[in-house]
């Protein structure tokens, strides 16, 4: 076990950072280069560990695919070895295990994949034997309310199936923008899409080969856009590798940042980050941005802006329960991340108590889960905090702890 106590002198926050590529972005050209069978550079990679775990499982040859704690890992290999030969056994961490695959799996079962559970019905493990004829079926449908990574895991294989795919969604779509990444990104490998917000056909076709550079992830620049809210005035950051027109759906958080106190400037291609006013108050449905949810909870929390999050369904089957977690953790630090009502469509409302600590040092718990960690670490800008197991960002963001440290956060290990 690892402990580290995290610090700032000043509270003034000035310094320049390059981001890390986007593990989303680049675990879909890692699949689109393995389904394509083409060789094309990547530039800007990301290097965090559930990119390294998917560049590895596609390139093995064992028979048994362990994807440990990576969720999209797991769901685009379901995919991608349902059109392999012979047998496969595709399995995963204790929570991974946890973390339901069912209407996956169904999808694929209805175009002629052979999947069977190996533990429990709906859930990893799973192990995939050949394909039966799949001339025969040319369309699927498929719950949208639950992942968006199970529409995206088709999308990929799509093009390659001897008759294409329509998809039918079914539902109230859940995280959008990840669809909409996963379409952009097939389309710059010259796949044509069309959708209609219900249905996306895509006709058999071939992936072309093309230099492709992963542009920054946003959902990393969300825990300094938490940093700047937390400095001092005067405070400023500069970005870099982002693009300001994304399609990462938390790229969002640009748009709405001065709402607690963060203004978005724009010189070529680097993102500048300063302090200002914000409000005191915060409404944000966080359908298509669930990963960031845990990073505004704790601003709010920290700034006492009173909030109504709404479109937090899928932060219960996360790497961790991510409302569970974030509750637990602010009420070290006297606030609280609540339920506050089930609107009559069913949606419900959570909203954050304002800390109140007591001069005591929080040691916040990360729950195997890379943002618990990063979500919290700029609270000790106001006071100095500990974390446990700080190494879980490698999943996301291995570089996060040295960044801090050029900024001007003192990070000292206390155990471990």
């Amino acid at each position: 076990m690892s402990i580290i106590r995290v610090s700032h002198a000043t509270g003034l926050l000035t310094g320049r950072v390059r981001l890390n590529g986007s593990k989303s972005i680049s675990n879909r050209v890692l699949m689109i280069k393995a389904l394509s069978g083409l060789d094309f550079p990547i530039r800007n990679l990301s290097t965090c560990d559930d990119t390294k775990t998917m560049g590895r499982l596609l390139a093995q040859e064992d028979t048994v695919y362990d994807a440990h704690h990576a969720g999209t890992t797991f769901r685009f290999l379901t995919a991608y070895l349902s059109l392999q030969p012979d047998m496969q056994e595709l399995t995963g961490s204790s929570r991974m295990k946890e973390r339901p695959i069912g209407p996956l799996v169904d999808a694929l079962r209805s175009i002629g994949a052979s999947i069977t559970y190996l533990e429990k019905e709906g859930y990893p493990p799973l192990a995939i034997d050949s394909p039966q004829d799949m001339t025969a079926v040319r369309e699927v449908h498929i719950n949208a309310g639950i992942s968006s990574q199970y529409i995206t895991a088709l999308i990929l294989i799509a093009p390659t199936l001897p008759n294409g795919l329509t998809i039918h969604l079914e539902g109230e779509m859940v995280s959008e923008s990840y669809l909409m990444m996963t379409i952009k990104t097939v389309e710059e490998f010259g796949i044509q899409v069309q959708y209609d917000g219900k249905t996306i056909s895509i006709p058999p076709q071939l992936y072309k080969s093309t230099a492709y550079t992963v542009e920054a992830d946003w959902s990393a620049a969300s825990y300094y856009y938490s940093l700047i809210a937390l400095a001092k005035s005067g405070s400023r950051i500069e970005l870099q590798g982002l693009f300001e027109n994304s399609t990462q759906g938390d790229a969002e958080i640009s748009s709405f940042g001065e709402q607690f106190g963060v203004s978005t400037t724009w010189e070529g291609d680097t993102c500048i980050l300063t302090k200002v006013k914000g409000q005191s108050s915060l409404t944000y449905d966080f359908i298509n941005q669930p990963d960031i949810a845990q990073t505004l909870a704790v601003i709010c929390s920290a700034k006492a802006i009173r909030s109504d999050f709404t479109g937090l369904r899928t932060l219960r089957i996360k790497e961790t329960d991510r409302i569970y977690a974030v509750d637990q953790e602010l009420g070290k630090v006297g606030g609280s991340f609540r339920h506050t009502m089930t609107a009559p469509n069913g949606e419900e409302h959570y909203s954050t108590d304002p800390i109140s600590w007591d001069g005591a040092i929080p040691r916040f718990e990360t729950y195997k889960d890379h943002r618990m960690a990063m979500a919290f670490a700029p609270l000790a800008l106001l006071s100095p905090i500990e974390i446990n197991k700080p190494e879980v960002v490698s999943k996301s963001y291995p570089e996060f702890w040295d960044h801090l440290e050029e900024l001007g956060f003192l990070i000292d290990r206390i155990h471990g």
